[in-house]
């Protein structure tokens, strides 16, 4: 696939990014494009390896290693390598039905598994994707028509998140009538109101709810199930329920002072940010609520980057991000071998930011919260910062502990928990008589999507628990099948 000497003739190139300083003055989206030349030389580099471990998806040391949604990407890139466009896209929205998502936030886990990445750099297939994707918005590619037959039945989706719209786009294009139910003001889910919009624009989200929308698909915001609609009224209204309400439970700091006012989850303060910054038109960015403090992020994943990029352009005094695990090596060890998803020191765009602002790395690693302190008024003003040290627990897994006399405290005006998550909200399943799992997840199984209650399923990080945009949106497709397999009696999607 590619041309066989292409790993060899080209060296691998990304498209260009604005410079940190500039892209703070602006909540835009900062990656810039490969001329469609330029990018077809990249998927040049796609090599006949015999064994395309990029397009696998499979678990390793229990991580993914390569696409979850098996992308036929050597195929794809061949494609783009001879001018195929067409063609490209039609390889594409094959397995990915949403990839104008996947190629802007997946973490890529196809090039950490790709076999160029073990020496001369991986080939660019997170940015091939996203060209292919743009290249068949531009060009009209995208079918929105309605399904020419209507089967007459009609499926419930419960969250517009990824998981969401995956299943309710493939459901659409099966001829079941699909509406999806939204308890925010606005669709997209976590797509909309959980990654800021210098990651996704959310002129992208609302292209594909437009498109959804003349396929057929409708559409019900402010609109909460469990809350202001039973399940026992859903499953009196459509023959099938697909539940993708996502994992939206975050992880608290049971530590004193946490009560004091300006300590916010992280899910909150990205969701208000992007919230003010729609109503607005981008106008009026809700700067009050980082503008001249110190701003301490607690957690080192993604959404914790995505904090300190957000803080920053809300105009902070000062940010620093504290991460729980030691710092991870600079290369693979040895316990960590390709195709394995790479366990390495990266700095995302947050932290690049950062350092062009105050010229240092906002992480601190082994790190975490004793406490809060709060001024007269209730506010938070500092944080009582411990050091953790590693230590082997008694099932030979490494715990982290308190260091004794490592305390010190850190200003802090405004604190943002980034900390993970820690399953669904309850209520959702409860209404159906959905069962949990021990994780706090819906339990539904396998391949078939099913939860114990007859006609209810469940897809995305509400059954698999916190993941990856790539990850929802395969299980929307899955749970797209299964639904449309248990209607039918077989499915074609």
């Amino acid at each position: 696939m590619g041309k066989p000497t292409g790993f060899l003739e080209y060296p691998r190139q990304e498209g260009a990014v604005a410079p940190p300083l500039e892209r703070l003055e602006n909540f835009r989206e900062f990656h810039r494009f490969l001329s469609p030349a330029a990018q077809a030389l990249q998927a040049a580099r796609c090599m006949d390896c015999g064994v395309p471990f990029c397009q696998a998806g499979v678990t390793l040391a229990g991580m993914t290693a390569g696409c979850p949604l098996h992308n036929l990407i050597p195929e794809m890139n061949d494609l783009i390598y001879h001018g195929n466009w067409e063609q490209a896209w039609r390889r594409l929205e094959h397995t990915n039905c949403l990839p104008e998502f996947t190629g802007r936030v997946c973490p890529a886990l196809c090039e950490a598994a790709c076999t160029c990445a073990r020496q001369e750099g991986a080939v660019c297939t997170h940015e091939n994707e996203l060209q292919v994707a743009e290249y068949a918005f531009r060009h009209g590619l995208v079918n929105t028509a309605p399904p020419a037959v209507r089967t007459g039945k009609t499926v419930a989706v419960v969250g517009s998140g990824p998981a969401g719209l995956a299943a309710a786009w493939q459901l659409n294009r099966r001829g079941h009538r699909v509406t999806v139910f939204e308890k925010a003001d606005r669709p997209g889910g976590l797509l909309c109101y959980g990654i800021p919009n210098m990651k996704l624009d959310k002129a992208v989200v609302d292209r594909r709810i437009r498109l959804m929308e003349e396929a057929g698909v409708t559409f019900a915001c402010n609109t909460d199930v469990g809350r202001d609609v039973t399940g026992e009224e859903l499953l009196a209204k459509f023959d099938r329920v697909v539940l993708a309400g996502g994992a939206g439970r975050p992880r608290d700091l049971a530590v004193p002072g946490r009560e004091a006012k300006g300590i916010l989850f992280a899910v909150d303060f990205l969701g208000q940010v992007t919230r003010a910054l729609l109503d607005s038109g981008f106008e009026k960015p809700p700067r009050k609520l980082a503008e001249g403090k110190n701003v301490l992020v607690v957690g080192g994943g993604d959404t914790g980057n995505d904090c300190v990029a957000t803080a920053l352009r809300l105009g902070a005094k000062s940010v620093t991000q504290l991460e729980m695990l030691p710092e991870p090596p600079c290369e693979r060890t040895a316990d960590n071998p390709w195709p394995q998803w790479p366990k390495v020191r990266k700095t995302d765009y947050g932290q690049q930011e950062s350092i062009a602002r105050f010229g240092a790395d906002p992480r601190r690693y082994q790190s975490t919260v004793a406490a809060f302190k709060a001024d007269k008024r209730g506010r938070v003003c500092a944080a009582v910062v411990q050091k953790l040290e590693p230590r082997q627990g008694d099932n030979g897994r490494m715990v982290m502990e308190p260091a004794a006399g490592s305390e010190e405290i850190l200003p802090a005006e405004l604190v943002l928990i980034a900390a993970g998550f820690t399953g669904c909200e309850g209520y959702l399943p409860a209404s159906f008589g959905a069962a949990l799992t021990g994780h706090g997840t819906v339990a539904a199984e396998g391949e078939s999507y099913a939860t114990g209650v007859p006609r209810v399923f469940a897809a995305g990080d509400m059954r698999r628990g916190p993941s990856l945009v790539v990850w929802a949106i395969a299980e929307g497709m899955g749970a797209a099948r299964a639904v449309d397999a248990s209607l039918m009696g077989y499915s074609n999607l």
